[in-house]
């Protein structure tokens, strides 16, 4: 059936611990990546970089996945980036709200990838492939992030050109973001790269780091445990990889409770 409830009998059918949210903007970037905004419960608190639950009602049952918050916590809005999949439970869904429609939210926020779990250090690399640059959407969008590092790396991985878009316009908007632009200016950059097209950086991230090309495109000093912090967030073999990666060099994971060198988000959507 999938028959996805609105209006009056989707406001009755909520559970206790869910928010009711109204999409305000959706961007279609790719055929496979879009982007959309909903209204923000003044009573939703989040840190920048956690996720949440959220959904839809098909057939009369609550359908969540867990997305993360691509909108800095001061934000009045919530932001997500999301894939396309043709028989995803949800996405096959999800990839067709337009402004109007409402979201299910769940109340907690939740993640790892968060200021609180590193220790401090000079830079801090946000490693990400495909969606997983949504988390970092948000912690590059927030002051406290540029008070913590004197450098940011923004590294995103994708099979495509043009899944590029989205963090390409992310961190050109921030030049210009009176909030937050001053702040970054000169600290944040941005190093992308694909694997499936002819681009002028080619590769997964890890190869670029093993053959020293990112650090020699960027004119910073290679990966040292003294001096730098992570943050993972993409599919898992990537994840996998890039933790091995930095475990080689003497990182050590952190946590919310036990702050550390690098942090690894395993939150997925589908």
């Amino acid at each position: 059936m999938n028959q996805i409830i609105k209006g009056a009998e989707l406001e009755s059918a909520v559970p206790a611990n869910v928010f009711v949210e109204t999409v305000t903007e959706v961007t279609h970037f790719t055929d496979r990546l879009f982007r959309f905004k909903i209204s923000r419960p003044t009573s939703f608190r989040f840190r920048s970089g956690e996720f949440v639950m959220i959904g839809l009602m098909i057939d009369g049952k609550p359908l969540f996945r867990a997305y993360s918050i691509a909108s800095p916590s001061w934000d009045e809005e919530l932001e997500f980036f999301s894939i396309k999949v043709p028989d995803g439970p949800l996405t096959q869904h999800l990839q067709k709200i337009k402004e109007g429609d409402h979201i299910l939210l769940k109340k907690k926020s939740t993640g790892t990838l968060v200021l609180d779990a590193l220790s401090p250090a000079k830079r801090l690399y946000m490693f990400s492939s495909g969606t997983g640059i949504a988390p970092f959407a948000s912690l590059i969008r927030d002051p406290e992030t540029y008070e913590k590092f004197e450098e940011v790396i923004l590294t995103h991985t994708t099979r495509e050109i043009s899944e590029l878009r989205y963090g390409e316009e992310l961190v050109a908007d921030i030049t210009n973001d009176p909030l937050i632009g001053e702040v970054a200016a000169g600290k944040l950059h941005l190093y992308n790269s694909v694997t499936r097209e002819r681009f002028k950086r080619e590769g997964r991230i890890t190869h670029l780091i093993e053959s020293g090309k990112l650090f020699d495109d960027l004119s910073v000093p290679p990966l040292d445990v003294a001096e730098d912090r992570a943050m993972i967030c993409g599919s898992m073999h990537m994840i996998a990889d890039t933790k091995t990666l930095l475990e080689q060099r003497g990182f050590t994971e952190g946590a919310n409770n036990h702050p550390g060198d690098f942090v690894v988000e395993r939150a997925f959507v589908g």
